[in-house]
C-alpha cells in the first residue's frame, strides 16, 4: 500500500472543493479546476481556510477514505478537525496514557528517560574536558 502523501491546501478566499467521477475537485474564483483522484489513495490531509467552501460529499468522502479533513481560520489557526469515525488511534493512545499513569508505569517510564538524559549529558561533559 502506498504512503499517503498527499496535502491539498484551500487558501485565499473563493475555492470551492467538491466532488465528480470519484475525484475530488477544487474550482477556484477564476474557474481553473484541479483533479485528485480518490483511487490513488494518496491524499493525506485536506486544509481549508475561511472564505472557502466545501460540499457535504466531499467531507463524506473524506471521512470514508480516512482523509483528515482540518478547518482554519483566514490566519492559518486550526479551529477543528473533522476525522473518520474508524479513526480511533487518539482514543487508544489517551486510554494507554491514562493507564500508565494509574499503575505507575508512566512514572518509571519518566524517571528512566530523565535518567538517561542525566547520564548523557554527564557523559558528554567529562569526555569534552
Amino acid at each position: 500500500m502506498k504512503t499517503k502523501t498527499v496535502k491539498i491546501a484551500l487558501e485565499g478566499y473563493g475555492s470551492y472543493l467538491g466532488m465528480e467521477k470519484g475525484s475530488f475537485i477544487i474550482k477556484n474564483r477564476d474557474g481553473e479546476v484541479k483533479r485528485y483522484p480518490l483511487f490513488e489513495n494518496q491524499i493525506a490531509e485536506i486544509q481549508i481556510k475561511s472564505g472557502n467552501l466545501v460540499s457535504s460529499g466531499a467531507l463524506a468522502c473524506c471521512g470514508f477514505w480516512g482523509i483528515d479533513f482540518v478547518i482554519l481560520t483566514q490566519k492559518g489557526n486550526p479551529v477543528a478537525v473533522l476525522r473518520s469515525l474508524e479513526d480511533d488511534s487518539h482514543v487508544k493512545t489517551r486510554i494507554c496514557q491514562y493507564e500508565a499513569l494509574n499503575n505507575s508505569k508512566g512514572l518509571e517510564i519518566a524517571k528512566q528517560i530523565v535518567l538517561a538524559k542525566l547520564e548523557g549529558q554527564n557523559s558528554y561533559y567529562t569526555s569534552t574536558v
